[in-house]
């Protein structure tokens, strides 16, 4: 495959290239259809021959990848199409559509064989065992457990969804086949008639390779959670810069794997020159965009640095909520100070399935509130944020 990749892609390194991303794919899918066409082709006509009800099954489900990648190339040459005015964001979103209709594809296909098999199993039909048989079984998985590999090493290489749902496919086929195999031996030697029920077998195996992938991608559809180092890239990045002291609501939305829109919030020093801040974030912007190939948008949040108060009552109110539970953490801390008490407005990040209400919570932080030394109250204005990212809490 990598002598094929270097024959028929032109600048393959070049894997943020939407177009190398799209030739992959391309080429991927043709070898998958060339190579499910010849294992289709020889199963059924040897699967013909020796009356087998589960070989000539498995050949079908060999033609149904083909035509699942026949669904894959078209998917990676739509998703390569440039935004339009319809779709400003691009499509290669629709490599998540493909990836369903190739796991529909699979579902349809697993409920005719168990069809098929059952029937067989009330209407068994005599079975010809042949070398010929166990070499083409032998084969197909050979190719299957290859169609996995490559599928599996540049699926990954290109972050393709249709390429891992493949590889995915071609490993279920293979443990299937492995089956058919197996049971096609003991009946030869032992009389029993095994090859329906282990059509029911290979229906099963490959519905769970199907459902599998519908899991995997309806939950890109839905928006998964960001990898945990993605997040502590960026944080690390942008906290590289001088002026910045700290970031929080980190949101990402992705539009496919070239196609990745990022939003936070950055803190910078209030005493700093307003002209000065914008212009640190307009840098981290376009150095984001152009070394990245991240659209990242900042939202600049002045924290007081300098002031002696601010400073014991935040880092007060970050033991507290810490000492609440690790997993906590707080931003946007200011103070509006008063004669009677100081108002002490901040935002809390609460992680999902958290073991405390809202209201609980902020009464615990509400009660924990801490004083200052001429032992004037804290009053809490408290705004709860969903944990979207990776938090972390920056003492200033």
């Amino acid at each position: 495959m990598k002598f094929i990749f270097n024959l028929f892609i032109k600048n393959n390194k070049q894997l943020d290239d939407i177009n190398v991303r799209s030739a992959y794919g391309k080429v991927s899918s043709v070898i998958g259809i060339i190579l499910n066409v010849f294992l289709f082709t020889s199963k059924f006509l040897v699967g013909t021959m020796s009356g087998s009800v589960s070989i000539v099954a498995d050949s079908f489900n060999n033609l149904s990848d083909a035509g699942s990648g026949v669904i894959a190339f078209i998917s990676f040459v739509y998703s390569s199409k440039p935004a339009d005015e319809d779709h400003p964001f691009g499509h290669e979103r629709f490599e998540y559509v493909s990836s369903l209709a190739l796991s529909f594809l699979i579902l349809m296909f697993a409920f005719e064989l168990v069809t098929s098999s059952v029937q067989s199993i009330f209407n068994p039909s005599e079975l010809t065992f042949s070398l010929a048989l166990v070499v083409v079984l032998v084969i197909s998985i050979i190719v299957k457990i290859y169609m996995y590999a490559y599928n599996k090493k540049y699926g990954n290489l290109i972050n393709s969804s249709v390429m891992n749902a493949s590889s995915l496919d071609s490993i279920s086929d293979a443990f299937a086949t492995s089956a058919v195999l197996i049971a096609l031996i003991i009946s030869h030697y032992t009389g029993l008639q095994l090859d329906a029920y282990m059509g029911v077998v290979v229906a099963i195996m490959i519905a769970k390779a199907g459902i599998d992938i519908i899991k995997d991608t309806l939950s890109k559809i839905l928006g998964e959670a960001p990898d945990p180092s993605f997040i502590k890239e960026i944080h690390e990045k942008v906290m590289s810069y001088s002026g910045i002291h700290g970031i929080h609501d980190l949101v990402v939305h992705s539009y496919g794997v070239n196609k990745m829109f990022v939003t936070l919030h950055a803190e910078v020093s209030a005493e700093e020159d307003i002209i000065i801040s914008h212009d640190t974030i307009d840098t981290i912007e376009k150095d984001f965009k152009v070394n990245e190939n991240i659209d990242l948008v900042i939202h600049l949040d002045p924290i007081q640095m300098n002031d002696s108060l601010t400073r014991i009552l935040r880092e007060s109110t970050i033991e507290l909520i810490i000492a609440i539970d690790s997993s906590l953490s707080m931003h946007d801390f200011r103070v509006v100070r008063g004669t009677t008490h100081n108002n002490l407005i901040f935002d809390v990040v609460v992680p999902f399935n958290f073991k405390y209400t809202n209201e609980q919570l902020i009464q615990l932080i509400t009660e924990g509130l801490p004083r200052t030394e001429d032992n004037i109250p804290s009053i809490a204005v408290i705004t709860l944020d969903s944990a979207y990212s990776s938090s972390i809490i920056k003492k200033a």
